[in-house]
């Protein structure tokens, strides 16, 4: 997947390099900084020394040593002064320059905390929109799987004005299966009215499976396939066996993130689904989620990400 987000100790993550939130000593410290330092052993401060110091928004690279991964990448993230002192475009930098030395050393995972978003003071939900959209627009270009490391729920904040809306619309919309079972109750589940179609398109449509369809859609939209399998969260590799096996069934997740990518409205996103086997169902919070998005004409999948993340679901795409 290419942004994964996880909770997670971000020593403990296997991948080809890990990027330090540090200090511009680049001798260790406090909080992500000080427990890498101390995974990895005195090797990495030894090699530190070396480089002397790392200015702000900038990045280096050193070895791992004891760290399950081949390279940390070491950037000096901002202190947050109020948001007049230029932090946002050293915060970008720090995404920038790092992703940059990934690529270099042609490091193909790479995980990443909230760069400042600890002791540094930086707002949380801003430190994550920053992160989310620089490690996103360098996908778009590069193939590279990232993961952003939380590591308890505080660490992790979305809007918080979204997350009430998307409580509300669950309370309205999520049936609970074991409700139904203790009740014997029966729920008229309203699908959402279909489109009138031509009889000739209804019959050639029957035999159409999940990637004739998507592929049919990806055209339809005037889009390339790289534009929308990134869009979609989706793995390159992943997306050539589903262009290459006409009878490919993809995760739920991975159907849904091809709707949202090509920003299907609700009954056109159902149809797609259905191509795979799948529905959405008012028993399941994921689908709910999900739902909401989609009646909102809200199609970024990383937001979609976040909520779904919050509400200790599966996220979109691989």
């Amino acid at each position: 997947m290419p942004i994964q987000i996880v909770r997670n100790d971000i020593t403990k993550i296997k991948c080809d390099a890990i990027d330090n939130a540090a200090n511009n000593s680049l001798l260790g410290g406090g909080g992500v900084d000080g427990a890498i330092h101390r995974a990895a052993g005195l090797g990495l401060l030894e090699e530190c020394r070396k480089l002397g110091g790392c200015k702000t928004g900038e990045a280096k690279i050193t070895g791992a040593y004891k760290l399950p991964c081949k390279y940390v990448i070491h950037t000096v993230g901002p202190v947050w002064h109020g948001g007049g002192f230029g932090e946002e475009q050293l915060l970008i930098s720090c995404y920038r320059n790092s992703l940059r030395i990934a690529k270099e050393y042609k490091c193909e995972t790479v995980a990443f905390p909230l760069i400042s978003a600890g002791v540094y003071g930086y707002p949380k939900d801003e430190a994550l929109r920053i992160a989310v959209s620089e490690i996103s627009r360098f996908l778009l270009e590069n193939e590279m799987t990232v993961t952003i490391v939380v590591y308890d729920k505080q660490s992790f904040q979305v809007s918080k004005k979204l997350i009430a809306d998307i409580r509300e619309y669950i309370d309205e919309r999520y049936i609970d299966e074991h409700f139904i079972e203790r009740s014997n109750l029966y729920f008229d589940v309203q699908f959402p009215k279909q489109k009138t179609a031509d009889l000739r398109d209804v019959v050639g449509s029957i035999d159409e499976s999940f990637s004739e369809m998507l592929l049919r859609k990806i055209d339809e939209k005037g889009m390339t396939d790289a534009q929308c399998y990134k869009k979609a969260n989706i793995d390159r590799k992943l997306f050539s066996k589903i262009r290459n096996n006409p009878g490919y069934k993809p995760s739920k997740p991975t159907a849904i993130g091809f709707a949202i990518a090509l920003e299907l409205p609700l009954d056109e996103a159902t149809d797609l689904l259905l191509k795979a086997g799948y529905a959405l169902s008012p028993s399941s919070k994921f689908d709910v989620i999900v739902e909401y998005f989609i009646r909102n004409q809200r199609y970024d999948i990383f937001e979609i990400n976040e909520a779904l993340f919050e509400f200790d679901q599966p996220l979109l795409g691989v």
